[in-house]
C-alpha cells in the first residue's frame, strides 16, 4: 500500500512507521527535517505543512491512504487547523482514506463523563486535550472515509506485544483501572486498521 504518513519522527509517528515499513509498504515521510528520517527500504521523506491544504494536496494525491501523527506541541489548537487541511487537501487530491492519531482526553470513563472532564485529569494536558476533542468534532462533519484512534491514556515507548484490547468511545483500562498502551503496540493496532478496516468514519481505542 502507498501510504502518506504526517509526522513520522515523532514518538508515536516514528513506531507507526517502523510497523508500516515492517509489513512492507511504500511510505511517504512527511516532516519538518526530512534529515531525521531514517533511511529505510521503501520511505520516501519529504518536507511538507500539513497546515497548507495544497501542499497536502501535492504530496497525498498518489495515496492509497494517508495517516497523521502530526503533534501540535505548545499550540494545542493547530490540531483542529491540521485535520482541517488534511480533509481539504485529501478532498483535493481525490483521495478518500484518513486514519488520524487522535487523543484520549474525549473517551468515556463514566456516562456522560469524558476523561478530560474527569476531577483528576492533569490541568498541563487539558488544552491538548481538547483540541483533540475538536479535531475528532471536525471529522465526523467530513465525508472521508476517516479514522480517529485515541490512545490509551498513557501511551509511551515500550514493547511491541501485539497483545491489547480495542474498544471504541470508552477509555480502555485494566482491572485496576489504569489506562496505558506501548507506542509499538498503539502502531500495532493503527497498521491493523489500515490494512483490514473495521473502524471507517469512526472513533476507536486500545489497551491493555
Amino acid at each position: 500500500m502507498n501510504v502518506v504518513l504526517f509526522g513520522a519522527t515523532g514518538m508515536i509517528g516514528s513506531r507507526v512507521l517502523k510497523e508500516l515499513v515492517l509489513r512492507g509498504h511504500q511510505v511517504t515521510a512527511v516532516v519538518r527535517d526530512p534529515s531525521r528520517v531514517p533511511n529505510e527500504p521503501g520511505v520516501k521523506a519529504v518536507q511538507g505543512d500539513v497546515l497548507n491544504a495544497a501542499a497536502v494536496a501535492d504530496v497525498v494525491k498518489d495515496a492509497d491512504a494517508v495517516v497523521s501523527a502530526y503533534n501540535p506541541g505548545q499550540t494545542p489548537a493547530a490540531i483542529v487547523d491540521a485535520t482541517k487541511s488534511l480533509i481539504a487537501g485529501l478532498k483535493q487530491a481525490g483521495v478518500k482514506r484518513l486514519i488520524e492519531v487522535g487523543g484520549a482526553g474525549s473517551l468515556f470513563v463514566a456516562p456522560n463523563v469524558r476523561l478530560v472532564d474527569a476531577p483528576n485529569f492533569p490541568t498541563e494536558w487539558k488544552a491538548i486535550a481538547l483540541a483533540h476533542g475538536d479535531a475528532l468534532e471536525v471529522l465526523r462533519r467530513s465525508d472521508l472515509d476517516w479514522t480517529y484512534f485515541s490512545p490509551a491514556a498513557f501511551i509511551q515507548p515500550g514493547e511491541r506485544t501485539g497483545k491489547f484490547r480495542l474498544g471504541t468511545d470508552t477509555l480502555v483500562a485494566d482491572e485496576k483501572g489504569t489506562s496505558r498502551i506501548s507506542a509499538e503496540d498503539y502502531a500495532i493496532a493503527l497498521v491493523d486498521e489500515l490494512e483490514n478496516p473495521k473502524h471507517i468514519r469512526q472513533r476507536f481505542t486500545v489497551g491493555y
